[in-house]
């Protein structure tokens, strides 16, 4: 039978000697190659300074211009167009003629009524007269009780004869006056869907033309619910302002005013309907453009703001980098209110005077090292010889 017995290996010193100094020799290289790598270089940024400063307090939104009134042109009557007394895109004051319509038909229908009313008028004279004859008659016992009460009636008949020809007469003159179409409104008017000339029937469609007031005029947005509160509020303590910033439009917004409040909130976006008032003195503003309205609810004193650049978006939140003393970076999380005018309200996460980064966070990760780099201003280009 077999014996099994474990192999032991035994070193001999030397052996063991030439073993640690491998081991020695290692450590010592790994350890000069770290005394003597080269340091993270700090990453290149710009940075700006947290400060404090009086922000408004607005609310942005988009916008869509409303006509302060609308009124689609049609005729009351049929007939032929027989004038239009404007330009497409003319102004037109309350109570300028603007249409015309053939009249011939309405004043042969005033003359009819006036022959009708002529008639049933001499028909009406000598029933009275007959009337009062067989009243008298009746007095004196020669005609009967059935005799004199057909005469009245005969008579009355004939009363509520003149009387219609009397309504059917001053709708004949109503008539006519519908042949004349007056502007109802001070606006500008849109395209003419109707020529002269051409057959048009009452209150058909299209009509005929469009009328739009366009000073003063409306914009309509909409802000979440949750500032319904506060905008009744300021409301309720003076007109609220409102601007609005007409697209490709470098001029200053135009001012206006907060004119009405919606009656309910829309469950199905969680939003409330607002409309603001303008004078529209230079028509910046155009029905059915879209605009870029701010409804400015008043000023927050003393807020820290920081430019909008520092503040990034992340997963947890919105953060920015802060630059400590000793020239490393540390990341915030930090709670913002509005942005206006190139800067946001810092409500939680930053105090005044830290400075921050608006620039490079890409290289940047926490604790890394950073250089401040002057902005650079962009290049001018070279001057035009004459």
């Amino acid at each position: 039978m077999a014996q099994q017995s474990d192999s032991i290996v035994i070193l001999r010193p030397t052996s063991v000697a030439a073993v640690l100094a491998s081991v020695a020799l290692c450590i010592g290289c790994a350890d000069s190659k770290v005394k003597g790598a080269a340091p993270v270089p700090a990453a290149p940024v710009l940075a700006a300074t947290a400060e404090r400063r009086d922000v408004p307090h607005q609310l942005r939104a988009i916008g869509a211009v409303e006509s302060f009134s609308n009124v689609a042109v049609r005729t009351q009557v049929t007939g032929e167009l027989t004038g239009v007394f404007f330009k497409e895109g003319d102004d037109v004051k309350k109570g300028q003629l603007i249409f015309t319509l053939d009249k011939r038909q309405a004043e042969a229908a005033i003359r009819r009524a006036e022959a009708n009313l002529a008639h049933d008028q001499a028909q009406l004279e000598n029933a009275r007269a007959q009337a009062r004859r067989y009243e008298g008659l009746f007095k004196e016992g020669v005609v009967s009780k059935e005799q004199n009460d057909t005469q009245q009636t005969g008579m009355q008949a004939l009363e509520a004869a003149v009387q219609a020809d009397r309504a059917m007469l001053e709708d004949a003159k109503v008539q006519l006056t519908y042949c004349s179409i007056y502007s109802p409104i001070n606006g500008r008017t849109g395209y003419l869907q109707v020529h002269r000339g051409n057959m048009v029937k009452a209150n058909d469609n299209p009509p005929l033309v469009t009328i739009n007031q366009v000073q003063p005029i409306y914009t309509t947005f909409t802000v979440p619910e949750q500032f319904l509160s506060e905008i009744r509020s300021r409301n309720a303590h003076g007109q609220l302002r409102v601007q609005a910033q007409p697209p490709n439009d470098p001029g200053k917004p135009v001012m206006g005013t907060l004119s009405f409040i919606d009656n309910s909130v829309d469950q199905a976006t969680g939003t409330i309907k607002l409309k603001a008032q303008y004078t529209n003195a230079d028509r910046r503003l155009w029905p059915g453009q879209f605009v870029d309205v701010i409804l400015v609810l008043g000023t927050r004193a003393n807020a820290v703001v920081v430019p909008n650049e520092a503040v990034q978006n992340g997963q947890q939140g919105q953060y920015l980098f802060v630059i400590k003393p000793d020239m490393t970076a540390e990341v915030r999380r930090i709670q913002v209110g509005e942005s206006v005018g190139g800067v946001t309200v810092v409500e939680k996460g930053v105090d005044a005077g830290e400075r921050v980064v608006t620039d490079g966070q890409l290289r940047l990760a926490p604790g890394s090292r950073v250089e401040i780099k002057p902005a650079v201003l962009p290049a001018q280009p070279p001057a035009q010889g004459n």
